[in-house]
């Protein structure tokens, strides 16, 4: 049975999708972007500052999925420019902290309202 997940203290999903679904101990995480969920706008233009808002987002969801970071075992990285990549592996990493998922990192053309960083993840939720 599919579970709709959401927190209102991520951004609210802008277009027709959930921030998340639960299957069984699977978490499925729509990508987060460096939105502030109180305005619905982007947060700032940098990628340091929208990939740390990222991450806030990501963890309000899995929040409310029952699940931390830590159950993260794998995500997908969308950047507009590699050229970002050192700085968002250096918050990456510090958000993560010891413990490393599966990840795949990508170039794309654009991202939702001129985003620079989108990250999707998939957690296991242990009984």
């Amino acid at each position: 049975m599919l579970k709709q997940i959401s927190s209102n203290n991520a951004p609210a999903a802008i277009g027709p999708y959930s921030q998340a679904i639960g299957s069984e101990n699977m978490i499925f995480c729509s990508g987060q972007l460096g939105i502030n969920p109180s305005t619905g706008k982007l947060c700032d233009d940098s990628i340091e500052k929208q990939a740390e808002q990222v991450f806030k987002n990501m963890k309000a969801v899995l929040d409310a999925a029952e699940v931390t970071l830590s159950d993260v075992v794998k995500t997908t990285v969308f950047l507009t420019s590699m050229r970002d990549f050192p700085v968002l592996n250096t918050l990456y990493a510090a958000a993560f902290g010891n413990h490393k998922p599966a990840r795949s990192t990508v170039q794309v053309a654009a991202l939702p309202l001129g985003a620079k960083v989108e990250i999707e993840c998939i957690a296991v939720k242990l009984q």
